[in-house]
């Protein structure tokens, strides 16, 4: 699986952004392409520690543990997966602020590429390195996949 925190990974991923505009159509979802920039933005921010989520119920925990590996592994989400209720975007967003917005998060991701040590997720518990940067190539991936790019 490929990591946001690999530099051909990480140019990848800007590269596919930039071929997104405000015409481009999802392909499956209820999405727009501004809503899905700024939802993408979220994963992002917890893992840089710019959002604090809430720890899920022992439910929650649970379900977030049976699906852990999914979220890094090599094989693709399938189209139409629910969103966390609080990574809903419902409103419409302005393209050009949240594709820029979005850029300066994944840069700052990979800026951080050296730190080895992230400590835990908020819902998935213990990641190691090579976890954080694979979810977070895994969801951008998913939603760019989503558009088209």
């Amino acid at each position: 699986m490929k990591s946001l925190f690999n530099t051909e990974a990480h140019a990848e991923i800007l590269s596919r952004i930039d071929k997104l505009s405000e015409s481009t159509q999802r392909q499956w979802g209820k999405m727009e392409v501004g809503q899905m920039l700024y939802h993408c933005q979220f994963p992002l921010k917890v893992a840089l520690g710019k959002l604090t989520i809430k720890k899920p119920n022992p439910f929650m925990k649970l379900m977030f543990k049976v699906f852990k590996k999914s979220m890094y592994n090599d094989k693709p989400w399938k189209h139409n997966l629910p969103t966390a209720p609080g990574f809903r975007v419902k409103d419409g967003k302005d393209f050009p602020k949240e594709k820029q917005a979005l850029v300066t998060l994944i840069n700052d991701f990979y800026g951080e590429r050296d730190i080895k040590d992230r400590g835990p997720h908020p819902a998935f518990g213990d990641l190691t390195y090579d976890q954080w940067g694979q979810i977070q190539y895994k969801h951008l991936d998913h939603h760019l996949r989503q558009f088209g790019v």
